[in-house]
């Protein structure tokens, strides 16, 4: 089940822990991301926190947020770029997406195979997809005072088997949120220091989420007896076939 945007809104941008998170996953983005120039990015969930980098930069920025969630206008005091969508059937013509982001989408969808399908149809063939869950081993699935203490978690061979299910083909994976998921002071002035150990120690095993970037796979296209005719090819310089006999009546 979909968090409500008003609740997803009110961690991310009111409290000092969510924007921290923020701070955290957004690093990691731009990272694997670094340069988006003339691209289109199209973020589904509630993963407009991670695109205001792009602003400006990016060809197009669009901000799909699933009906059962609800909406909020994004950026303020910019042009709108938030759309409210159904979760499995998005406004956008297929293969339009250089770069897709996931986050709060895909483990609290209860359809997460139609949405995995949608996400496939919309990214381009040479486009790249990230996808951010729940970690299943770390400490913010385990406390519900966050966002990421709802839906499903991951594991990172779960996330991976998924999505070679449905097409994608896993490039890279990081983590983040290594600094553990409380309002307490010493907790959240640490959380630098915490998050640059995390990062060198572990890459998905600490992390409060876990981070995809997979790749759309594309298949040959394929034909009923090409490969017989492969096996028998053509030989110019052969005999050319004789004629059959006429049978002589006795």
């Amino acid at each position: 089940m979909h968090l409500d945007v008003l609740d997803l809104r009110q961690f991310y941008y009111r409290t000092r822990l969510g924007r921290i998170a923020q701070k955290s996953v957004r690093d990691q983005v731009v990272s694997f991301w670094p340069e988006m120039t003339g691209k289109t990015i199209v973020g589904f969930g509630f993963a407009v926190p991670l695109l205001r980098p792009y602003l400006g930069k990016a060809e197009r920025v669009i901000g799909l947020m699933p009906g059962a969630q609800g909406v909020m206008p994004w950026p303020a005091g910019m042009n709108n770029v938030s759309v409210l969508c159904h979760e499995t059937r998005w406004p956008l013509s297929a293969g339009m997406v250089d770069r897709l982001v996931v986050m709060h989408g895909l483990e609290t969808s209860e359809q997460p195979s139609a949405v995995l399908e949608e996400c496939y149809r919309v990214l381009a063939p040479e486009g790249r997809a990230l996808f951010i869950v729940p970690n299943r081993g770390g400490l913010w699935a385990r406390r519900d005072g966050t966002p990421f203490g709802f839906g499903r978690p991951y594991s990172l061979t779960q996330l991976e088997q998924q999505l070679r299910t449905h097409g994608f083909e896993a490039e890279r994976h990081r983590a983040a949120l290594f600094a553990p998921p409380s309002h307490a002071r010493f907790w959240l002035k640490s959380s630098d220091l915490i998050e640059k150990m995390g990062r060198k120690l572990s890459s998905y095993y600490a992390g409060g989420v876990i981070m995809v970037e997979a790749s759309k796979h594309t298949y040959a296209p394929t034909r009923p007896g090409l490969a017989e005719r492969v096996k028998r090819p053509l030989r110019i310089l052969d005999a050319p076939p004789q004629p059959a006999r006429a049978r002589h009546r006795p």
